[in-house]
């Protein structure tokens, strides 16, 4: 049997979170690697047995694919992910959203990334359907938690010229904006500049 096609044994290691399926090439017989394979697959390849090779996520789980940017991705970083992923509480999308801000944004790498970095960033991330939605409702929720006695004039008065533009608040030189594409979801991250 290849080792391409090995299935799952149970030497593989045991991973506490489903990371999707990743592509791969192999160096040795110099082509792709003919299926998608797990986390687990990838943690248990042994490139002295089975060749060197290379993996990047195959798409299917779209915040994995947003935390690594379609890059190579190694076994080391998958153990990193499920260590970050277990002291966070879980693989839930705003902690994978709270990694990718960590790793893409400010250049940190996952081998010496610590929860306490990823909770000392001040990030506020909004999820829905659509950018529009989020957006307003990332700005509304925004201006009322920084700026409370101006929201309350805002909201309390009855000045028609008193507006409130969610997209303008949102362009605002203090705010750091990030806007991510998650397949059937969306995501807006704000941080303060």
């Amino acid at each position: 049997m290849s080792t391409a096609t090995q299935t799952p044994t149970a030497e593989m290691p045991r991973l506490s979170f489903d990371c999707g399926t990743f592509e791969g090439f192999n160096f040795r017989s110099q082509c792709a690697i003919p299926r998608n394979l797990t986390a687990a697959e990838i943690v248990a390849w042994d490139p002295d047995r089975q060749g060197e090779a290379e993996f990047w996520p195959a798409g299917d789980a779209p915040a994995v694919a947003l935390l690594f940017q379609r890059r190579t991705v190694t076994a080391a970083e998958l153990l990193d992910l499920q260590r970050l992923l277990t002291e966070l509480g879980g693989d839930s999308v705003v902690n994978y959203l709270r990694l990718h801000h960590a790793v893409n944004r400010r250049g940190l790498s996952l081998e010496d990334l610590t929860r306490e970095q990823v909770e000392d960033y001040a990030l506020d991330i909004y999820v829905g359907s659509n950018f529009c939605d989020v957006r307003r409702a990332a700005a509304y929720e925004l201006f009322e938690l920084y700026f409370e006695e101006e929201h309350r004039a805002w909201k309390n008065s009855r000045c028609d010229g008193l507006t409130f533009d969610p997209e303008q608040f949102l362009k605002s030189p203090a705010l750091s904006v990030d806007e991510v594409n998650l397949g059937a979801q969306v995501a807006v991250m704000v941080a303060s500049q």
